[in-house]
């Protein structure tokens, strides 16, 4: 089915909209997960680019830092313990690398009964060894040994209590790109090893992965494999490593104010990795884009923090609470969407509504076409679960009033199948064919709906007539309909819509080369606010308050 509403929408970022628990954030401080999961890391290296060296500790339940000991190295690597190889150009592995390497094996001679880090750090350079903190005690090891047997053979000449092997949840820190120990950890899991830089004048920047972060870092290792890396920072510096990377950081100043309260509320209320993973919230697209203080050239401006600082500690509220879903779009062609008809649930503060603001600026890649065969369909939705044969015809099943697409369906071979909301763009995703549909805001070739489409008005709802209804021609001139059917151009061709409560007519089947065009406006699913839209109310004098309070129904800012 068509609809005589045919707007626009771009889209950077989606986030969640599931039920998530009370915010894990504690004492204005939050854990940013940087690589984890798939990702998580068997070693990974810090510099200082502002500091002098690093403590070793751990975050206890406040997120008060706990220190063990320090080094002055300014260039360390954590690593998961146990049996590591270093090849020719310092990079640790748990594998045996091509060419010449070096071994550091996971069984030491042990010395126990030490106070505190200084007093197993002042042993430990007596034999060559280093400090380690092991299930809350310090010890003294020394060697790296391939073998318990090996590791035995040296007891007697160091004196030792025994051999002891790093175990799965064991890290261990060395001196990037060389087999020098500095320290190990290994609460068997139940706390994680925290790594602080140490400030050089009260200030501290560190280099991880290509990026400057402000804060310390968590490495967890809690059930063996990979290490999890995370970001210990204050709320209001998580909030300006966003900024830059969620909207352009030379933005009118009210536009990134707005972005900065969103941005905010959504730390605060979300909690979604931190059952699975200890954080709080990702650094990726998932959650929000964060990259600390940016990779050198490229990063959070003089604009940027400002807007941050100006609104610090602001959040979204919704009848009292807290704002669970504050989420944002690039932009939405014209209206934005309920929250119900994309993602479920019916948050009071996700309404849609035309939206005037987005027409008055340029906004850039607004459209796009992409063409599937269908047998590409067909791979694709098999991939996906969908198991309807071979794909015949592919229609927009139902459109919502502010005119988005709301129902697909796919008709194949061995029967059909529809998906709704968002499904109805991320089903169409291919890294295989590196295809997408971008938007909810599309047409498909060969789906007109014959003379059941229903004419629906932005803002106004659904016609119960099309007769003496006003329509403006391409030129400019009006005139007005009469009988209760009409024929419309889109963008997939001339369709016949009705006034009234038509219903969903069979489609005609697809193009007759069997293959099916989507073409669309936008890149995303339409909810919340429009940064685009806020960029164009800034530049027409708007203020933050009012940005927010245009795009979130009956929410408050305090």
């Amino acid at each position: 089915m068509k609809k005589l509403l045919l707007t626009a929408l771009f889209v950077v970022t989606f986030f969640s909209m599931s039920a998530v628990s009370a915010s894990a954030v504690v004492n204005d401080w939050v854990k940013v997960g940087l690589w984890y999961g798939s990702n998580a890391l068997f070693s990974a290296n810090l510099e200082n680019s502002l500091g002098e060296g690093f403590e070793f500790g751990w975050f206890d339940e406040d997120r008060e830092f706990r220190s063990l000991g320090r080094t002055g190295e300014t260039q360390i690597s954590m690593t998961a313990a146990g049996d590591i190889y270093m090849n020719g150009n310092g990079a640790y592995s748990p594998d045996i690398p091509s060419g010449g390497y070096r071994f550091l094996g996971g069984w030491h001679v042990e010395l126990t009964g030490f106070r505190d880090y200084e007093d197993a750090a002042d042993a430990a350079r007596e034999y060559g060894g280093y400090p380690a903190w092991i299930s809350g005690e310090f010890v003294v090891r020394i060697g790296s040994y391939q073998s318990r047997s090996e590791a035995e053979n040296d007891v007697d000449r160091y004196g030792g209590h025994g051999a002891a092997q790093s175990s799965s949840t064991g890290i261990v820190v060395t001196v990037t790109r060389t087999d020098e120990i500095l320290f190990e950890f290994d609460c068997g899991g139940a706390r994680n090893l925290g790594v602080q830089p140490e400030g050089w004048r009260g200030e501290t920047s560190t280099w991880f992965k290509g990026y400057k972060y402000a804060g310390g870092f968590e490495y967890a290792r809690v059930t063996g494999g990979n290490i999890n890396v995370s970001n210990v920072v204050d709320v209001e510096g998580y909030v300006k490593g966003v900024i830059p990377y969620e909207m352009n950081g030379d933005w009118p100043l009210a536009a990134l104010e707005a972005q900065a309260v969103c941005a905010r509320t959504f730390v605060y209320g979300n909690s979604k990795h931190t059952s699975l993973y200890g954080f709080d919230v990702c650094g990726g697209a998932d959650c929000q884009v964060y990259h600390g203080l940016g990779s050198g050239g490229a990063g959070p401006s003089d604009q940027s923090n400002d807007a941050v600082d100006n609104t610090a500690g602001e959040c979204l509220y919704y009848r009292g609470e807290l704002v669970k879903d504050a989420v944002y779009h690039s932009s939405n062609g014209g209206a934005t969407e309920d929250s119900a008809n994309v993602f479920g649930g019916d948050p009071g503060y996700l309404i849609g509504k035309p939206d005037p603001n987005e027409a008055r600026i340029t906004i850039p890649n607004y459209s796009y076409s992409v063409t599937y065969s269908a047998d590409e369909l067909t791979w694709i939705l098999e991939q996906k679960g969908y198991s309807i044969g071979t794909v015949q015809n592919v229609y927009i099943s139902e459109y919502t009033p502010m005119g988005n697409v709301k129902k697909v369906t796919f008709e194949g071979s061995r029967g059909s199948t529809t998906v709704s909301g968002d499904t109805c763009r991320t089903v169409f995703y291919s890294s295989t064919y590196n295809k997408s549909v971008r938007s909810l805001r599309f047409d498909i070739n060969g789906s007109s709906a014959g003379t059941g489409g229903s004419v629906y008005v932005s803002g106004g709802g659904q016609l119960t007539s099309l007769n003496g209804a006003f329509v403006i021609s391409g030129g400019g001139n009006m005139g007005t309909l009469s009988g209760d059917s009409a024929s419309v151009i889109s963008s997939s061709g001339i369709s016949a819509v009705s006034g009234g409560g038509g219903t969903i007519s069979r489609p005609s089947a697809g193009s007759s080369n069997g293959s099916f065009t989507i073409t669309g406006t936008g890149n995303g699913h339409n909810v919340g606010m429009s940064q685009y839209g806020a960029r164009s109310m800034a530049e027409q004098g708007y203020d933050y308050q009012d940005i927010l309070e245009f795009y979130y129904t009956d929410i408050t800012i305090r």
